[in-house]
Order: C-alpha cells, then sequence, then structure tokens
C-alpha cells in the first residue's frame, strides 16, 4: 500500500496548500517535495514493466538552521501515511569502525512501519478484543465455585454474596447472575473492586552485540527461536477491575493481529513509501584530504551510496529493498557546498532546493498564521490554569523585531530564536499562573520592550539567553 487512498487525490498545489498550514514561505522547497510525493502516486499508474525502473528523484535542502527544512519532511510524510526516519549524518561511521553503520537507518525504518501497521490493525479489532476481554473478565468475577450449581449473586451495591440453587436451575441460575454482572460492570459500578488476572509475560531478554557494524541491540525472543521447547510463561497481577479490561483488551488485540500481514504491508511500505531524512548532511561532506582513513566524512558517503542508488538491507523482518525509498537530504551547506560530496552521491540527488532565511515579516506570519502558532501553543497552556493571555498586533511586532535583532547580532538560528524570546518573555506569567488565577493579560509592545530590552540590548547577556 504505497499511499494513502487520500493522496491520490491530492495534487501538487494542495499538497502545497496542506504545507502551508504550518511552515510559513519557502515555496521553492514545497514545491519540489510536493512533485516528488505526486511523482509516488503517478508511478503506481504506469505499467508494471516500467515502474520499477522509475527511481525516485531525491532532494537536497540547502538553507540555515530553523527555516524549516525538517518540518518541510515531517508533515510532507505525515501527510502521505507513510513511514519516517530522521536522522543525522554525522551519527554513522564507516563499517569497520565503532559507531553506527548507515544500514541501522533502514533497519529503523522498518521497525517504525512495523508499529504503524501494527497500530492500524489494532484499531481495526479493538471492538471484537473489547468483547472479548469483556467475557473474560465476567468469567474471572464470576466462576463457578462453592458446590453444585453455586453462583456469585450481585447485590444492588455491587457486591457479591453466594447462592446455591438447585442443580436444575444451576445453569439458568448463572447466566442470569451473569447478566446482572454484567450490567453491573458496564455501569463502572464494579471499577474499584480488585481481581487476579493471569497474564502473559511479553519481557524479552536484549542483548548489545558488538559486529562490524557496530554496536546494535538485538531482540532474542527464545520462544520463537525454539518453538514449544519452554513453556508460555505467565504472571499474576492483582489489578482493579478497570485497569484489568485493559490489559485483557491488549493481550487479546495482539492474538487477532496476524503479525505475518503485519510485517508483509510493512516492507511493501517502507519500499515503496518510505521517507528518510538525513540531516546534516554537509557535516560529512568532505572540506579537505587529510592523510589516513576518513571513517566520518567520505567513508560515510560511500557506505550511504548503495543505499541511495538502491541495495538490499537485511533486517529481523526480512530483506528490505531501498530502490524506491525517497532520501531528503539537508545541510546548511556553510564551510562546505553540495560538489564537495563524492560525485557518485551528487548523482544520486538530483534536486536542490536553496531555502531563504528568515526576517521580520516571516516572523510575524509564524507567530499568528500556522494552526500550531508558537503564540496559540502559549494561550492553550495558559488556559488551563484559567490564564487568558492576548497578543495584540504591537507585540507580535515586537517580538519578531527582537528576535531579527538578536539573530543578527549573533548566530542566526531561524524561527528557532522565537522559541527563546518567547520563554523568556512569558517566564513570570508562566511561574504565577495557578496563584494570579483566574485572570486575562493583554501582552502589548511595551510589556514585551519591558521584559526584553535589557536583555535584546547586551550582547553579552543575550549571548547567555537568548
Amino acid at each position: 500500500m504505497p499511499l494513502s487512498k487520500d493522496m491520490a487525490h491530492l495534487t501538487p498545489r494542495e499538497i502545497v496548500a496542506e504545507l502551508d498550514r504550518f511552515v510559513i514561505g519557502q515555496a521553492k522547497a514545497k514545491r519540489a517535495v510536493a512533485i516528488a510525493l505526486r511523482n509516488r502516486w503517478r508511478r503506481q499508474q504506469v505499467p508494471a514493466e516500467l515502474r520499477e525502473e522509475i527511481a525516485p528523484k531525491n532532494i537536497i535542502m540547502i538553507g540555515p538552521t530553523g527555516v524549516g527544512k525538517t518540518e518541510i519532511a515531517r508533515r510532507l510524510a505525515k501527510l502521505a501515511q507513510s513511514p519516517f526516519l530522521k536522522v543525522e549524518a554525522s551519527k554513522f561511521t564507516e563499517v569497520g569502525y565503532v559507531g553506527r553503520d548507515v544500514e541501522s537507518m533502514i533497519r529503523d525504518l522498518t521497525e517504525l512501519a512495523v508499529n504503524m501497521v501494527k497500530g492500524e490493525e489494532r484499531d481495526k479489532v479493538t471492538a471484537k478484543a473489547e468483547e472479548i476481554a469483556e467475557e473474560r473478565l465476567l468469567d474471572i468475577l464470576l466462576p463457578r465455585r462453592g458446590g453444585p450449581g453455586a453462583a456469585e449473586q450481585p447485590t444492588g451495591d455491587g457486591s457479591l454474596e453466594i447462592v446455591r440453587p438447585g442443580h436444575d436451575a444451576a445453569d439458568s441460575q448463572h447466566n442470569a447472575t451473569r447478566e446482572k454482572l454484567r450490567r453491573l460492570f458496564r455501569e463502572g459500578k464494579l471499577n474499584e473492586r480488585f481481581v487476579d488476572i493471569e497474564v502473559s509475560d511479553q519481557s524479552r531478554p536484549t542483548l548489545e552485540v558488538f559486529s562490524n557494524m557496530g554496536m546494535e541491540e538485538m531482540d532474542l525472543n527464545l520462544k520463537d527461536m525454539f518453538g514449544n521447547l519452554f513453556p508460555k510463561k505467565t504472571k499474576r497481577r492483582k489489578v482493579k477491575v478497570k485497569e484489568a479490561l485493559d490489559i485483557l483488551i491488549q493481550e487479546e488485540s495482539q492474538r487477532l493481529i496476524d503479525m505475518d500481514q503485519v510485517v508483509s504491508i510493512a516492507l511493501e511500505r517502507v519500499e515503496q513509501s518510505g521517507i528518510i531524512f538525513l540531516d546534516e548532511i554537509d557535516k560529512i561532506a568532505g572540506r579537505d584530504h587529510s592523510q589516513g582513513p576518513d571513517v566520518s566524512r567520505e567513508g560515510v558517503q560511500r557506505d550511504l551510496l548503495p543505499l541511495v542508488e538502491g541495495s538490499t538491507v537485511t533486517t529481523k523482518y526480512g530483506m528490505v529493498k531501498t530502490d524506491h525509498i525517497l532520501f531528503i537530504a539537508s545541510g546548511a551547506f556553510h564551510m562546505s557546498k553540495p560538489s564537495d560530496l563524492v560525485p557518485e552521491l551528487q548523482g544520486r540527488f538530483p534536486i536542490r532546493v536553496e531555502l531563504d532565511s528568515l526576517g521580520r515579516e516571516e516572523f510575524v506570519r509564524i507567530l499568528t498564521e500556522p494552526e500550531n502558532a508558537l503564540t496559540t501553543q502559549y494561550m492553550e497552556l495558559l488556559a488551563t490554569e484559567q490564564v487568558e493571555i492576548v497578543f495584540d498586533e504591537s507585540s507580535i511586532a515586537e517580538i519578531a523585531e527582537i528576535a531579527c535583532l538578536v539573530n543578527d547580532k549573533m548566530e542566526n538560528i531561524g524561527a528557532r530564536r522565537l522559541h527563546t524570546i518567547m520563554e523568556r518573555l512569558l517566564e513570570e506569567i508562566s511561574f504565577e499562573a495557578p496563584d494570579i488565577a483566574p485572570a486575562r493579560i493583554n501582552v502589548t509592545a511595551e510589556y514585551v520592550r519591558e521584559k526584553m530590552s535589557d536583555v535584546a540590548r547586551d550582547v553579552d547577556l543575550s549571548r547567555y539567553i537568548l
């Protein structure tokens, strides 16, 4: 299942419009990823013999930190409901040296896809699992005991008492009592009662193994390795009825899910619609050629090359082909340039997009326009304390002005500067909120200047605080 059904109807223009809801500006980058995503759907429509020949057009985003590179890729993956993994290129080393090898990103992406599909399948079987779990819980609450035909009779307050009807009436009495108990359970009158339940022990030993691929974690499921050699392990827990129901639902859901089908769907989804966001790729671009092996730059590039070109990686769920995984790389490229990458790798990233630095106007829009705007987040957070906070236009403009000023004086970290400024600006209100509630606070330009002017003007002070 390469793309969700909804994605089949999204044109590049509509994809850009969806991204505009969360990311301000960067029209060129949005157009590039929208075309790449649409091409995936187009590829599924061409004849099968040609489909395998069409490779994804990988993208390099070039721009300073905090301008939206990661957010564009993350929102794109969420929009496409694709397995998405963000990794830093600088964390890998060449195979044969201590550290993670590049193939581990494919294994991580596969694990994410399996969990994603498992969650979707769990949603499908939730209703059936709840039904089975309820029956199991009633069996625990109403066991047959106390002699022939004995059963527990619920009283009006939710407690139980033993009754002994005649032998012929035992089954009917038990069923009637069970239905009364079911009604009390659904009304929540048994929620605080404790029950003993048997649950399967899901703990598995985890070993760290050292190999030529570095330190990797390997889960060992002994029951799978040795079949029925080991008996199924369970443990007894004493919990409240409400918690017991949740545990039983989770256990029954796991039994109802066909893991073979989950793995099959997940592997196809990784191969056909997986997205890997390779951040800080400029850190592995060779700026100089010193003597000796270069395990963290050119060596990593050469290990990365087969994955981008298309190869087969072994995972614990099976073999994964990387031919059609979309790689989106990004970097600031302050000290290097894309042409410093090895030529073969350059050729596998044919699309280069330069992202614009953010200025005062973009900061104003970032603070107000997106659905997850920073001002909206703070307003909702403080509303939980019954403190209503209102930002007027002048205060937004002043915050944007200060962010630009500090970015110009020091390192330009883009929109991330807004986070530090907003946190500093609202620190006192956030601390005092429980004591002053209910309250309404208007944040004006004067208030912003009062709280931020000294820090913004003093370069030495702002260097540490902002």
